[in-house]
């Protein structure tokens, strides 16, 4: 089951919309918007970006190098994700 897009008022004349993980997680919560148009756009938006977006890590810890000659050991057989670093 995929995540769910929900578009709640915040007030009188606000909207924001809430992006909720199948277990119930919380995954991500959006500005306040004027209209509920506003906020189905924004929900266009990450829809239509999240799947090719890069992850910038801004994180105030150094980035770790690693050696060529050393490839990582991973528990996992998914790929790593894409950092960046800016």
């Amino acid at each position: 089951m995929a995540g769910v897009f929900e578009i709640a008022a915040a007030g009188d004349e606000s909207y924001f919309f809430k992006l909720t993980a199948p277990d119930g997680t919380v995954v991500a919560v959006s500005p306040l918007f004027n209209t509920i148009k506003g906020a189905a756009a924004g929900i266009t938006a990450v829809r239509e970006n999240a799947a090719t977006g890069l992850v910038v890590d801004r994180s105030a810890r150094k980035a770790v190098t690693q050696s060529a000659s050393k490839p990582a050991a991973t528990s996992s057989s998914r790929p790593a994700p894409l950092l960046t670093s800016r």
